[in-house]
C-alpha cells in the first residue's frame, strides 16, 4: 500500500515535466524557423521583379529609324507643308494641276480673294503652264452669299491650249495602236446661278458660249490625228463650230466634306444643250447623271467610296456630236489603268469603287477598281463588254481635303501612274461650256 501511494505522488510531476519539455521544443522550433511571407506578398514580389526586368530591357532598346520615304511623309505632316503651299500670301498663291489628264505637271500663280464688298464678292484668276506646253488661263467673278447665302451667281472665262492631246479613234473598238495626237484650243464664257433652298439641295441654271479650234498635234513621236482619221469617222476633225450652251442641274449632297468625303453621298442630274451657231452641224443635247456614296467604318478611318456616272447624248437627223465634245474615258478620274483619253464616244458609263484607310493624319491609302465603256447607240446602255482596271494609291490631305493623289492603275493594256490634284472622283456638275474632261 505504502509503495503504491508513493508512486502515485511521483507520477504528476513527471507528466508535467514532460509536457513542459514538448512546449519548450516547439517554441525553440518556432523561433529558429525563418518567417514565411504570405502568398499574396510573394505574387506581388514576382510581378515587381518582372516589371523591373521589362523596364531594364526597354531602357536598352533604341527607337527604330524610319526609312527615307517614311521620314519625308512625317516631315510633310509635321511641318504642314501642304497647308502652307495652298494658303498663299495676300491672296496670291501657287495653283497646282487643273489641266487635262496627260498634259503634264501644271503650275502657275493664282489670285484668290473672297473679301470684296464686305465678303459679298469673290475674285479669282489663274494662269498655268505644264512641262508639255499646255496652257490654261481662267478668270472668275462670283457673288456666293446672296439671299442670305441661298443664292450663288458667278461668271467665268477660261482658255485652254493643249498642243498634244491623245486620240485613238472613234468608239469602243478603237485600238491601242491607233494612238495619234491633236492640238485643241478653246475659249469658253459662262455664267451660272445656283439656288439652295435647303442645305443638302442645290438647283441651278447655266449658260455659255464656246469657240473651238483643232489642229495638228506637236508630239513628234505620234502621227497627227488628221493624217490617220477622216472627217467622216471623226466629226469635227476638219471644221469646228462655235456653240451656244444652256442647261440646268440639280444636286442632293450630304457629304461630310466634299473635298475629302468620308460619309454621306452626292446625287446629281444635269441637262445641257449645245447649238452650233456657225456650221449648223453639231447640235446635240446631253443628260449626265453622277451618283456617289461613302460608307464610313471604324470611326471614319476606313471608307468604302462608290461612284457611278453616265453621259447620254441626243442628236437630230443630220447633226453629230463633235469629237472634242464627246464623253471620254481613260485618265486619273475614271479608267485609271488606261492612257489619257483612251476611248471617245457619244455616250459613256463608268463605275468606280475604292477602299480607303488612314495611315496617319494627312495620309490615306486606297485600293480601287474601275469599269466602264463608251458607245454610240443608247441601246447599248448595259453592263456588258466593260473595260476594267484596278490598282492602288495614296492621298495626301490638307485641312481634310485631298490635296495630292498618287495612283497606279493596271489593265490589260498595261499600267499607268497618275500624279494628280484633288479627289479621285471628278466634280459632278459642269459649269463650263468646254469639255468637262479638259478641266
Amino acid at each position: 500500500m505504502s509503495y503504491t501511494r508513493a508512486a502515485g505522488r511521483c507520477q504528476l510531476p513527471l507528466r508535467l515535466l514532460t509536457a513542459l519539455a514538448f512546449v519548450s521544443l516547439a517554441l525553440v522550433a518556432q523561433i529558429s524557423e525563418p518567417e514565411t511571407a504570405p502568398e499574396s506578398a510573394q505574387v506581388e514580389s514576382r510581378a515587381a521583379t518582372i516589371e523591373a526586368a521589362r523596364d531594364a530591357k526597354a531602357a536598352e532598346l533604341e527607337p527604330e529609324d524610319p526609312n527615307k520615304w517614311e521620314s519625308a511623309l512625317i516631315r510633310v505632316r509635321d511641318d504642314k507643308i501642304l497647308e502652307r503651299l495652298s494658303e498663299g500670301i495676300a491672296g496670291v498663291r501657287l495653283k497646282f494641276g487643273g489641266l487635262a489628264a496627260g498634259a503634264g505637271f501644271a503650275l502657275g500663280p493664282e489670285y484668290y480673294r473672297e473679301d470684296f464688298a464686305k465678303g459679298q464678292l469673290l475674285l479669282r484668276g489663274a494662269a498655268q503652264v505644264s512641262f508639255t506646253g499646255a496652257q490654261k488661263i481662267d478668270l472668275e467673278l462670283a457673288a456666293p452669299r446672296l439671299a442670305n447665302q441661298r443664292l450663288d451667281w458667278r461668271v467665268q472665262a477660261v482658255r485652254h491650249n493643249y498642243p498634244r492631246l491623245n486620240y485613238y479613234g472613234p468608239g469602243p473598238d478603237s485600238e491601242k495602236t491607233g494612238r495619234s495626237n491633236f492640238r485643241l484650243e478653246d475659249n469658253a464664257f459662262d455664267t451660272t446661278v445656283t439656288f439652295k433652298p435647303v442645305n443638302v439641295l442645290q438647283l441651278g441654271v447655266s449658260t455659255g458660249y464656246l469657240m473651238v479650234n483643232t489642229g495638228p498635234g506637236t508630239n513628234k513621236r505620234l502621227i497627227s490625228a488628221e493624217q490617220q482619221y477622216s472627217p467622216e469617222s471623226t466629226a469635227g476633225l476638219d471644221e469646228q463650230g462655235n456653240s451656244f450652251r444652256y442647261g440646268f442641274f440639280a444636286q442632293v449632297d450630304n457629304r461630310d466634306n466634299p473635298g475629302g468625303p468620308r460619309s454621306g453621298g452626292s446625287y446629281t442630274f444635269q441637262y445641257n444643250r449645245y447649238d452650233d451657231r456657225s456650221l449648223d452641224r453639231f447640235d446635240f443635247q446631253r443628260i449626265s447623271v453622277d451618283l456617289q456614296q461613302y460608307f464610313p467604318l471604324f470611326n471614319k478611318r476606313r471608307v468604302i467610296a462608290l461612284r457611278a456616272r453616265t453621259n447620254q447624248s441626243f442628236t437630230r437627223d443630220g447633226q453629230q456630236v463633235p469629237f472634242y465634245l464627246q464623253p471620254v474615258l481613260g485618265g486619273n478620274h475614271d479608267l485609271r489603268g488606261y492612257r489619257p483619253f483612251r476611248f471617245y464616244g457619244d455616250n459613256s458609263i463608268v463605275m468606280n469603287a475604292e477602299w480607303r484607310w488612314e495611315v496617319f493624319s494627312g495620309l490615306d491609302m486606297a485600293l480601287f477598281a474601275d469599269a466602264g465603256k463608251v458607245y454610240n447607240r443608247r441601246s447599248e446602255f448595259n453592263f456588258r463588254n466593260l473595260e476594267s482596271a484596278a490598282g492602288f494609291g495614296m492621298r495626301f490631305n490638307a485641312r481634310n481635303n485631298t490635296f495630292v493623289r498618287l495612283d497606279v492603275g493596271f489593265s490589260h493594256e498595261g499600267y499607268q501612274v497618275w500624279f494628280a490634284f484633288g479627289d479621285a472622283f471628278a466634280p459632278a456638275i459642269q459649269t463650263t461650256s468646254s469639255n468637262f474632261v479638259y478641266q
